[in-house]
């Protein structure tokens, strides 16, 4: 019984994956084209009307080819234009232009325009002296901040977990900050997954060593 029920989860987690892709994808499929085939669905054929989804998925294809069309166009000036008279206009509205100046700043920090802005992995004592979290570092020069101290202070980014978009910014003396080997991006994968995925790492740099969470089946 203790090893069909292990199979059995194992199985499950194989195919917990494909099942959220599935769920996710047919959602999404379901609110865009669902809110976009009504304006278009009296001039349909009645012959081909009894197949709505597929009228979904081609009405998503059609909102996610116009998104992108206007990404195009926003690299010329007519609409950059646009866009900014757009976001002026909501930057008006008193409440809304504090949602969207958050949103704005949060998508413009994780963009992969942005992607340098977090630049090493470190790991520091947080939020008391005995515990460890993992941190970002975002800068060196803090100007007088840095000319205020008595060492070299180094500003660091303590993302919340599993919402890295939320967190800490704290300022450490570079003596108490422990620099990591491993990557940005596997720095994010760490938090967002509250530590179940720990990048492989090896002390000589030349075998990688992954380290298995003891609690996840064999």
């Amino acid at each position: 019984m203790t090893s069909l029920r292990n199979a059995f989860f194992t199985g499950l987690l194989l195919l917990a994956p494909l099942v959220v892709t599935v769920w996710a994808v047919t959602y999404i499929i379901s609110l865009v084209g669902g809110s976009v085939r009504p304006l278009y669905d009296r001039f349909l054929p009645e012959s081909l009307s009894h197949v709505p989804f597929l009228w979904d998925v081609l009405a998503t294809f059609i909102v996610f080819a116009l998104i992108s069309l206007l990404g195009y166009i926003s690299r010329y000036f007519l609409g950059k234009y646009l866009l900014g008279l757009g976001e002026r206009m909501l930057q008006a509205i008193p409440g809304v232009n504090t949602v969207y100046s958050s949103v704005k700043q949060i998508v413009a920090t994780f963009s992969s325009e942005k992607r340098n802005l977090f630049s090493k992995v470190v790991l520091i004592e947080f939020p008391r002296p005995g515990m460890y979290a993992i941190a970002f570092l975002t800068n060196k020069a803090q100007g007088e901040p840095q000319a205020r101290t008595a060492e070299e202070v180094w500003t660091l980014f303590v993302p919340t977990t599993p919402n890295p978009t939320s967190g800490f910014l704290v300022m450490l003396p570079k003596s108490k900050i422990v620099e990591l080997d491993m990557s940005v991006g596997d720095g994010m994968k760490f938090v967002i997954s509250g530590g179940a995925v720990v990048p492989p790492w090896s002390p000589d740099g030349k075998t990688l060593v992954t380290i298995q969470n003891p609690a996840a089946p064999k």
